[in-house]
């Protein structure tokens, strides 16, 4: 290894905060597309967006023979007004698969279509144990939640009279923490985490005069939590490197401290010489790495084939504990992750 990652601690955890806290649910791309140039701006890398508001940064390489690809995603879940009731609440509708108990009492902030935020906070429709005798047995679900805003409101009218109408975004508050023992707990480290990975790694190759062996093209996606993200990918990819999340539970050898190499997903098996190259990569620098198969998973390699594209592709990630609720991982994991991305690219 050319590099310790170990340096880059305090870089990673300030740039992972700030993306944490820049609210980007699937197809609100604006703000943090803004964010993500001006990264690639500091750190040499020429910007481009798509026109569906993905972000594609390019480094020269060594040899400009091929390209590789690399993927994260920048998109979060969250929610929609869905409706507005009699009584000034919010119903909404899902953008994603948050797991709704875990958001009874979370925060959120509505932004509507003309940029007025309001606060609010997700609720059961019997949110009072000194009320509600099924204050604790209620589903936690659209149909028996809401969004209470703090405003002085009664009615849909009331609400109206804000600007908040249906189809406006809920954005659910991350709640970030970085522990001195180097935990990151937050929602949102599925996939926010991964991008800092890739912001990181800019920083380090610019830091350190490391040029890739290849070309590099980093795409930032903004839909896979919706599952078209990197439907889209720049033409001429020898190979895709999709850096997301590693799961860690039942069955799985997973830990918060080692970098994820997904064999399969619930859309199937990654390309096997492209994994077996990341396997012996890891196993060869001494990396903490785990080899799983998530049936329940997706990720924009998955959106690539599935749009068609003849690049070969493969998923790594820093392991994550309670993924789509409140989510834990740790810097072990994120330097392991860190590191066999600069293999990949031959850093």
């Amino acid at each position: 290894m050319k590099f310790d990652p170990e340096k880059y601690r305090n870089y990673y955890f300030d740039t992972v905060r700030e993306l944490l806290a820049t609210p980007s649910p699937s197809g609100y791309y604006e703000k943090i597309m803004q964010v993500i140039k001006r990264y690639a701006f500091e750190l040499g890398a020429s910007f481009e967006m798509t026109r569906k508001g993905c972000a594609i940064l390019s480094v020269k390489g060594r040899d400009g023979g091929r390209t590789l690809g690399l993927s994260a995603h920048c998109d979060t879940l969250g929610a929609m007004v869905r409706a507005i009731t009699s009584k000034g609440e919010l119903t909404f509708t899902k953008v994603g698969g948050p797991q709704l108990p875990t958001l009874d009492g979370e925060y959120c902030t509505v932004i509507t279509r003309t940029g007025k935020t309001y606060t609010g906070t997700f609720l059961s429709k019997s949110p009072s144990s000194h009320v509600y005798p099924d204050a604790a047995s209620r589903p936690r679900d659209d149909a028996n939640m809401y969004v209470r805003i703090d405003e002085r409101v009664k009615s849909d009218k009331d609400v109206r009279a804000l600007g908040i109408e249906s189809g406006d975004y809920i954005c659910i508050d991350p709640k970030t923490t970085v522990t001195e023992s180097g935990f990151l707990k937050s929602r949102f480290i599925d996939d926010k985490a991964s991008v800092a990975c890739l912001i990181t790694l800019l920083k380090i190759m610019k830091e350190e005069n490391l040029t890739p062996a290849y070309d590099v093209k980093m795409l930032i996606t903004m839909y896979e939590e919706v599952g078209h993200g990197a439907a889209y990918v720049p033409e001429g990819l020898y190979t895709m490197l999709a850096v997301d999340m590693g799961c860690i539970g039942t069955d799985l050898n997973c830990t918060e401290y080692d970098v994820s190499i997904c064999a399969k997903d619930g859309h199937g098996p990654y390309d096997y010489a492209l994994t077996t190259s990341l396997i012996e990569a890891a196993k060869a620098s001494g990396l903490n790495y785990a080899v799983d198969i998530y049936p329940f998973y997706g990720s924009d390699v998955g959106a690539m084939w599935t749009a068609g594209y003849d690049v070969p592709g493969a998923l790594v990630g820093t392991g994550v504990h309670a993924s789509h609720g409140m989510e834990r991982t740790h810097f072990e994991g994120i330097k392991n992750t860190i590191s066999l991305i600069s293999l990949y690219l031959g850093l």
